[in-house]
């Protein structure tokens, strides 16, 4: 970053790496109308057939993963299990999950490379994970434990495989769950060749195989050394991409089981064993084994992660939401048929005023409940379910398209900046700039803080001029793009809401990219 006074500032240089990298979120498959006409027999004669044989054979595998936990009592079953029911039932569940996944297409499983030993690498990272079928990777592995939710238990079949399997569960419902896993994991790959292998995919989520996401650091935590294992699908047209936008469930399965034969190359890389650094800080050790598997696979790696249940994509030093959620909100106030420029909005400059739902649908002038808990739900709520009229104000004049965005920047600043303990001037500090990053970009909070932190270093407060606000977020050539896009949401036509063209310039996809690509719904 450019050093400098508040007059003379520069802006930020872009994140170091790749200038361009694909979208990892969105999955779009195109077919020509030969392969649709041969989608429409195959799929006509051939999947109907291999989906019923292979829900056949995945019924057929309960009575094997019962009978290896059958009678056995909970502290039982805190040890990894041996003798007659490890050999019959893990044999048992390995030859039917090979003729389960070779019924739905895939004919051959090519390996490369050495599986290391459980003594040589407790632990397996595999990655890319593009889809539900990555499962198939426990084959050449040996079936190794998993990590998996708590709530999976419940699902008929698979509840029963995770007990046979012995799965580490964890539950998001519970706070605590987190700390028992980890310990759990870390007992595991501690116990010296005792238990198996335990495997992660530690993206946490499915990608379009075109980058890396983030890896999430639970798989690093024990300190141990971790096998890299690669998954690719290297066949003629990519129908098992599983991404956040693309095909849906039953369309993968679909046109997967409709290809005359699909092909899966595993790879285990060199064990990669960590130095001291990465051995304290589970983070570090991911980001460094992050990068040696993108560099196998010649795709990049990426911060892109999910936040909640939204993807993040990274632009210059911020993170930013793949959809502004400004637009959701935008759709369901149209859809009640409200105009957001008519609403009297009415928060004191530098004030917080917290206000009830109650009182939101009142102002908003809104009287269905789910319209209002709707659009209520898009602001963040203190420990009360009260929210700050600051961020409605913000939200509603950002929808309403009737200022320029320099006027939409001053209002941003005059809303949230604070006054000077000395000097008559009010500066934007690290909560308010975090608020309008957040309400407007949908950037996570602590990215934003960082940014601020980094902006503040070319003065010497820890705020920032309105000067300094609208050079960021209007004459930046990244970040005012950023703003540009985000803050002119898609005018309605004839009561219907536009997506917006992901080809255009500004679209944010794009400007984190350098691609252009149109996102497809998912579960079309």
């Amino acid at each position: 970053m450019s050093q400098g006074s508040p007059g003379d500032w520069a802006p930020l240089d872009p994140t170091p790496g790749p200038p361009a990298s694909p979208n990892p979120f969105v999955h779009e498959l195109h077919l020509s109308r030969l392969q649709r006409v041969k989608f429409c027999l195959l799929g006509a004669l051939l999947a109907p057939i291999r989906v019923l044989l292979a829900f056949i054979v995945l019924f057929l595998l309960w009575p094997f993963a019962w009978l290896q936990v059958a009678g056995l009592s909970e502290e039982q079953l805190q040890e990894p299990i041996t003798g007659w029911r490890k050999t019959v039932c893990h044999n048992g569940v390995l030859g039917l999950s090979r003729l389960l996944f070779f019924l739905l297409g895939f004919l051959r499983i090519r390996v490369r490379g050495q599986r290391a030993s459980r003594l040589q690498a407790p632990v397996l990272v595999a990655a890319p994970h593009s889809t539900f079928f990555d499962p198939i990777v426990l084959l050449p592995c040996d079936l190794p434990k998993v990590v998996s939710r708590a709530e999976n238990l419940s699902v008929p079949v698979i509840g029963a495989l995770l007990r046979f399997n012995q799965a580490i569960l964890v539950s998001r419902h519970d706070p605590a769950s987190r700390r028992r896993v980890v310990e759990e994991v870390r007992r595991r790959a501690t116990s010296g060749g005792k238990w198996p292998q335990v495997l992660f995919f530690p993206e946490g989520t499915c990608s379009n195989k075109k980058a890396l996401l983030k890896f999430k650091p639970g798989a690093f935590i024990a300190g141990v050394p971790v096998q890299p294992v690669l998954i690719r699908y290297p066949n003629s047209l990519d129908t098992t991409s599983w991404a956040w936008r693309g095909p849906g469930v039953l369309k993968v399965l679909w046109l997967t089981a409709s290809q005359p034969c699909s092909i899966v190359d595993v790879e285990f890389l060199p064990v990669y064993h960590p130095s001291p650094e990465e051995s304290r800080d589970p983070t570090l050790y991911a980001n460094n084994v992050q990068r040696v598997m993108a560099q196998a696979l010649g795709i990049p790696a990426t911060e892109c992660e999910f936040v909640g249940s939204l993807p993040v994509i990274v632009v210059g030093r911020l993170k930013v939401a793949l959809e502004p959620q400004l637009w959701e909100l935008g759709k369901v106030l149209r859809k009640a048929g409200l105009s957001p420029g008519y609403v009297d909005a009415g928060a004191e400059p530098g004030r917080s005023r917290m206000i009830s739902q109650e009182e939101f649908a009142r102002q908003l002038q809104l009287s269905d409940p789910q319209t209002v808990a709707g659009a209520f739900g898009y602001f963040q709520q203190d420990t009360k379910g009260l929210v700050d009229f600051r961020d409605v104000a913000l939200a509603l004049a950002a929808l309403d398209g009737g200022r320029s965005l320099e006027e939409l920047t001053r209002l941003a600043f005059e809303l949230f900046a604070e006054e000077q303990a000395e000097g008559p001037n009010r500066l934007l500090y690290k909560d308010g700039f975090s608020t309008i990053l957040h309400l407007l970009l949908g950037s996570p909070r602590p990215a934003a803080t960082a940014l601020h932190a980094e902006l503040c270093q070319a003065g010497s407060s820890q705020g920032l001029s309105l000067c300094q606000f609208q050079n960021f977020s209007l004459h930046d050539p990244l970040y005012g793009k950023l703003f540009s896009t985000y803050l002119r949401p898609p005018h309605t036509s004839r009561g219907t809401s536009q997506t917006p063209n992901a080809s255009s310039p500004g679209n944010p996809t794009a400007l984190a990219n350098g691609t252009v690509q149109a996102p497809k719904q998912k579960g079309d």
